[in-house]
């Protein structure tokens, strides 16, 4: 007999499954973080979709609008940047009449379609403002800054027009005011008119009728002339309105009837505006909708520690957790064991056994839901999810037996499996509980093994719970075929609910049974009734399990002992850095007092100008041996560095190069060479002289408090002069020695000095300086292109 052809109108079929993996009760838990009616419109059509680059993008804008929400939590964002969806009015109806033309919105829902206006465009200049695919999002909302003008103020919450809204308007109501307090002055002398003579019922004053009217007594009707407009439910009571106040009440009437056609002109007029800007409201009313849904799905992600999924040729959900068991639980306070299941193009079936009441259903129903829920851009409770793009969910879970259509357990699982197997493709992932049950369980194993055989040939992921030993052997021995199992504590005969790959697990019912209360008698027999095949495979089962619990133990030791040692390297040459550093600001302080002590000595030599030619020759001495001795010292401390891993270099990192103070830039690798920018000088350098790699930014040395650093200058052509006239003497040796140490640092070989003509006091002292400047090498005459006798150029030592 042909198996049938798969019907989607069938309650037996569904392509996605989402009533057996309760869709439309994670879209329930959903609700609560989409208040409006306006979300929730939009969360309704919310489903599952093929389009990988559609999902992907509302994937990518759900991840802004939950770092636009973490943003706005934090102390980076005040709250009012927070985007208020929960008290939007629904404003389908309004929209739908403006529509309309000649219809006119009453009060109420003008001021509901303002509100929505209003909160459109807060979102559009917050988001805007956000930028990236938010400010997207929100880019078809215009600009209402005109409508809400017209609306600002006209209308009021209960729907009544401000006395403002127009001039007439106001006119009117002051009238009125004015009319009904002319009534009531009427009304008080007709009451003090009859106050005695036992006409009145009451003294008071009400309306009948939209009139003012007295109480008078029955009895005494003919005593009080004027017009009856009701009467009380016992008949002693007329409510007349007295002949002097008609004409007063006819005039009121006659105003009111006024304003009621001012107001109808008014909202005539407002409801012309907004049907005269086009698409303005229904245009915000969509995207308002859209950003509910939006930051409502941003906010579950917050709320139950989401992930944005992504898309490839595995199904890897790393500590997932079932939306609805995580919901539940945490209003029992209780704790969730998350699963992690793990399948790729060559290993697409996944076996699960273990004891009832173990967990293998939920663990096969969170896989099921989350692949929905990424397909409808939704993120997932995970801590890691990747996942294909599946063209159909196809499940088979619960019992589907149905006494109506005669039905019994067996024949609908069976039913529903030959549905499955005819639907599925590469593109399917297939879910299917207790395999082979409600029958022999010879037979059973037998169809289950003949299943899941055919569906690892057509390509499709199956995850598939069984208790069957012909499942497991399959489990066990099938190429490409992953085996799982739920954990089972031996001691305590509870489940672990902890899903653990690399062989099948022992089902433990008689285990279960008896911590569940069974007689110890029955236990017992029940054993005995098992066959040595049986007891022997249980045993094996549990010794391997025994196995591979030693074996995760011991890893897990490996790798907290791997990551103990990684921290202690790190500790360690970290203290050697600190103390390194300490040990270089000691040095420099030192080299500083040195320099400062030969300085004084060579001072006291240039006292003497006999002496001048040899108090530069010593200035020379004294640096060449200050730089040899900080080169010796910092060799020696290189040396003691702990040895390291060779250096990654690549072009543009920034280095430390031996013998080089300034921090260096790759430029080219050469080999076994390197060539890098220190400064203005670019050097070639064995890799060897390559002492660390810096992470970008990182500056070269911390400068002690209160002193600070000034960078050289950028020396070009037209840089390489100074010019003293107008200074003294003093100033301007104090001027041209600095910028010498300048020029010299930056490897400037050729200045010019411009000192004037003048008396020739200036030019003698500058040249004075410049003959007994040790970083003078020579000097000569400008040319006259140069200044002429008015400059002088010098030449400085390499």
């Amino acid at each position: 007999m042909d198996a049938p052809t798969p019907n989607p109108d069938s309650p037996d079929f569904c392509p996605w499954s989402s009533d057996l993996l309760e869709f439309d009760d994670l879209r329930a838990i959903l609700k609560r973080y989409v208040p409006s009616p306006l979300g929730r419109a939009r969360l309704e059509e919310l489903g599952p979709s093929t389009d990988r680059a559609a999902i992907e993008e509302v994937l990518a804008e759900t991840a802004e609008a939950i770092a636009y929400l973490q943003a706005s939590r934090s102390a980076k964002m005040s709250s009012p940047t927070r985007l208020r969806f929960s008290d939007l009015p629904d404003v389908a109806e309004a929209a739908a009449r403006l529509r309309i033309e000649g219809a006119v919105l009453d009060g109420e829902e003008l001021f509901a379609v303002g509100v929505v206006l209003g909160r459109a465009h807060e979102a559009r200049q917050q988001l805007t403002a956000a930028g990236g695919r938010l400010a997207e999002r929100v880019a078809p909302i215009p600009d209402l800054k005109p409508l809400l003008r017209e609306l600002d103020g006209k209308v009021m919450p209960d729907g009544t027009l401000a006395d403002d809204a127009s001039v007439a308007l106001m006119r009117l109501r002051r009238d009125r005011v004015r009319q009904q307090q002319s009534i009531r002055d009427s009304l008080d002398k007709f009451v003090k008119a009859h106050r005695d003579d036992g006409v009145l019922q009451e003294e008071y004053v009400t309306v009948r009728n939209d009139r003012y009217v007295v109480p008078v007594v029955a009895g005494r009707r003919r005593q009080a002339d004027g017009v009856i407009h009701g009467a009380s439910s016992t008949g002693q009571t007329l409510f007349i309105e007295p002949l002097e106040t008609i004409d007063l009440n006819n005039g009121l009437v006659r105003i009111s009837e006024e304003e009621a056609r001012e107001i109808h002109r008014i909202l005539r007029e407002l409801t012309a505006k907004l049907r005269a800007a086009g698409d303005a409201v229904p245009v915000s009313v969509r995207v308002l909708g859209e950003l509910e849904l939006l930051f409502g799905k941003a906010d579950y992600a917050l709320d139950f520690d989401c992930v944005i999924p992504t898309f490839g040729d595995r199904l890897k959900l790393r500590g997932a957790r079932h939306p609805l068991l995580a919901d539940l639980l945490r209003k029992k306070k209780g704790r969730i064991v998350p699963v992690t299941i793990e399948l790729d193009r060559e290993h697409r079936v996944l076996l699960i056994t273990g004891p009832n009441t173990g967990g293998k259903t939920v663990a096969m129903k969170t896989a099921g839901l989350l692949a929905l829920m990424a397909q409808s851009g939704l993120p997932v409770p995970c801590e890691e999810a990747e996942l294909p793009i599946f063209y159909e969910v196809l499940a088979d879970i619960g019992d589907n037996q149905s006494i109506a259509e005669s039905l019994s357990s067996f024949s609908a699982h069976v039913r529903r499996l030959a549905l499955i197997v005819d639907a599925a493709t590469p593109d399917s992932l297939v879910l299917m509980d207790e395999l082979g049950r409600a029958t022999d369980p010879e037979e059973g194993g037998a169809l289950g093994v003949a299943v899941v055989d055919s569906l690892k040939g057509v390509g499709a992921f199956v995850i598939a719970s069984t208790h069957l030993l012909a499942l497991k052997v399959y489990g066990a021995t099938a190429a490409n075929v992953v085996n799982g199992s739920m954990g089972f504590d031996e001691e305590t005969l509870t489940t672990t609910y902890i899903l653990r790959t690399g062989a099948p697990g022992r089902s433990a019912g008689l285990s279960i049974a008896s911590r569940l209360g069974l007689p110890p008698q029955l236990i017992e027999r029940a054993r005995a009734a098992m066959t040595s095949n049986e007891r022997d495979i249980a045993r094996l089962i549990t010794e391997l399990h025994s196995k591979i619990e030693q074996t995760s133990q011991r890893e897990i030791e490996l790798t907290e002992t791997k990551a103990a040692l990684a921290l202690r390297e790190r500790t360690l040459e970290d203290e050697y850095a600190k103390k390194k550093r300490e040990l270089e600001r000691k040095i420099d302080a030192l080299m500083a007092e040195v320099e400062s002590k030969t300085r004084d000595a060579v001072e006291r030599v240039k006292a003497t100008a006999a002496s001048r030619k040899a108090s530069d020759q010593a200035q020379l001495t004294a640096s060449k041996a200050q730089r040899e001795i900080r080169e010796q010292i910092r060799t020696v401390i290189g040396s003691a560095a702990p040895v390291k891993n060779e250096l990654k270099l690549e072009e543009g990192v920034r280095v430390r190069v031996q013998g080089v103070r300034e921090i260096a830039q790759v430029r080219r690798i050469l080999g076994d060479n390197v060539e890098v920018q220190a400064g203005l000088m670019k050097l070639q350098v064995p890799r060897a002289d390559i002492t660390e790699i810096l992470p970008p930014g990182q500056t070269g040395v911390k400068l002690p408090k209160n002193v600070s650093f000034e960078a050289g200058p950028s020396w070009t052509l037209s840089q390489r002069e100074i010019n003293v006239i107008g200074k003294t003497s003093d100033e301007a040796r104090d001027e041209i020695e600095r910028f010498i140490d300048k020029a010299s640092m930056a490897s400037v070989d050729r200045i010019r000095i411009v000192h004037g003509h003048g008396m020739g006091i200036l030019k003698r002292a500058v040249a004075e300086l410049l003959n007994r400047h040790p970083l003078v090498d020579r000097t000569e005459a400008a040319t006259p292109g140069e200044g002429g006798s008015g400059a002088i150029i010098a030449w400085l030592r390499d």
